[in-house]
């Protein structure tokens, strides 16, 4: 009998090398304890307004007090939009002309944007131009989406920075390519790298020069460990970059610095009328975001400005020692390798390139971590779930990939739990490479 036949786009997908390990690791049934720090599932409580929120959400007062839940209107619940506006307004942006559509998480938002900027599905024009290596689900998204990438590449140094391609370097690339929209995410998921407001500023000059769209992935605002400013699209106006305004966009979250992951809450923010007007058109086929997470999310529209500062200091001072804890282990157990500095959000980039076998490869490394990595700690077997970089960056056929010898880390588990990291990393580390070398040896 003939078996119905799968699209070409479903017969070529693979699991986001994000989730992989999660994957693999969940068909074991030996009882070991996977430690994952390859997902970005942030573990500390949500803020306190959207916990009493969710304490009480069939409360007298609540819109689901009679257990009905209802759609929100498709641009979100008029209190989801003004938490968002008021998170950025805390930052000390002007939030007067912005308009805002709260999604299915921000990744909706993603997926929005580039229907929004770039040309038609299977053409290869008006790209969307990246700046690798780059959160893989933006290549996702844009293949799911029959939409072009380019990219220019930021290259990991020895010393754990990351550095930022050279302004006519990137200029050149948008001579060639002609893209639709530059994608820049300040503080960066997967590198860890901070990208400062003079950077920033110089790249809406860019993008006013050559009328391109210019987005900023803004998750993680407010998450950075330097003494800089803070980086942000709506921190350059037309008085810093004359032309910027109208051709701005951002993705917001409540999963990241509001640890809210699982309310699947994002928004798309722009100062383009005509944009805002088109997407929010688009999305009427989603219908609506998570109601109960818009009500959960919403609390944040009547904190006081100060207050959200606060909060925004209590986070960095969580994760600042931790990070620099697990880097400082990594780098004491296995001297020659390259962590990255982590200057924002939630990351750093594992890097073996001077210590591994030539065989190495970080998607093998990975999947033998979660199929078979066992690491014996205190009488308890455990292995160690990562993310191979191999994803996170566009190469052609015939180029070398840097993320195959590379991993993300993601600093999102207690800190007791996270300091176990260093410890399987090294272990599981030298098991594979005696793998490695014993399968040559046969």
């Amino acid at each position: 009998m003939n078996k119905p036949i799968l699209s070409h786009h479903f017969t070529t997908r693979q699991p986001s090398s994000i989730r992989l390990s999660q994957i693999e690791f969940l068909k074991r049934t030996d009882g070991v304890e996977a430690i994952n720090v390859a997902i970005g599932n942030v573990s500390l409580p949500m803020h306190p307004a959207m916990i009493e929120r969710m304490k009480t959400l069939t409360d007298e007062g609540s819109p689901f007090s009679e257990g009905v839940v209802s759609y929100s209107p498709s641009m979100g619940a008029p209190e989801a939009n003004i938490a968002f506006k008021n998170i950025i307004a805390s930052s000390g942006f002007d939030t007067a002309n912005l308009r805002t559509i709260v999604t299915d998480g921000g990744s909706m938002a993603m997926e929005l944007m580039i229907l929004g900027v770039c040309g038609a599905a299977g053409a290869d024009e008006k790209p969307l131009m990246l700046i690798d290596a780059v959160y893989t689900n933006y290549i996702s998204l844009a293949e799911r989406t029959g939409r072009k990438t380019v990219s220019v590449r930021r290259t990991l140094l020895a010393s754990g920075q990351f550095s930022m391609p050279d302004i006519a370097e990137i200029e050149e690339v948008i001579k060639k390519n002609r893209p639709g929209a530059l994608l820049v995410i300040p503080y960066d998921n997967p590198t860890g790298h901070f990208i400062n407001i003079d950077m920033l500023t110089a790249l809406a000059k860019l993008c006013v020069r050559y009328n391109m769209w210019l987005v900023s992935d803004e998750a993680y605002r407010e998450l950075f460990y330097t003494e800089e400013a803070v980086s942000s699209i709506w921190a350059i106006d037309d008085a810093l970059v004359k032309g910027i305004e109208g051709r701005r966009i951002s993705i917001e979250s409540a999963s990241k610095v509001w640890n809210g992951c699982g309310l699947r809450v994002g928004a798309l923010v722009t100062d383009n009328q005509e944009f805002y007007n088109k997407a929010l058109a688009e999305y009427t086929s989603n219908l609506c975001a998570n109601t109960i997470g818009q009500y959960i999310f919403g609390a944040l529209a009547h904190e006081k400005h100060e207050d959200i500062r606060n909060w925004y200091q209590q986070q960095r001072e969580y994760y600042k020692p931790m990070m620099n804890e697990v880097r400082e282990g990594l780098i004491k157990r296995l001297p020659g390798i390259i962590v990255s500095s982590p200057s924002a959000a939630l990351y750093s980039v594992i890097d073996v390139r001077d210590i591994a076998k030539p065989s190495f490869n970080s998607k093998d490394f990975v999947l033998y971590c979660a199929k078979k990595g066992s690491i014996e700690i205190d009488g308890k077997n455990y292995t160690l779930l990562v993310t191979s970089m191999s994803g996170f960056y566009k190469v052609h056929d015939d180029e070398a990939n840097p993320g195959d010898c590379q991993m993300r880390i993601a600093y999102v588990l207690p800190p007791d739990t996270m300091r176990l990291v260093p410890v399987l990393f090294e272990k599981l580390f030298h098991d594979y490479e005696r793998l490695q070398i014993s399968h040559h040896t046969v």
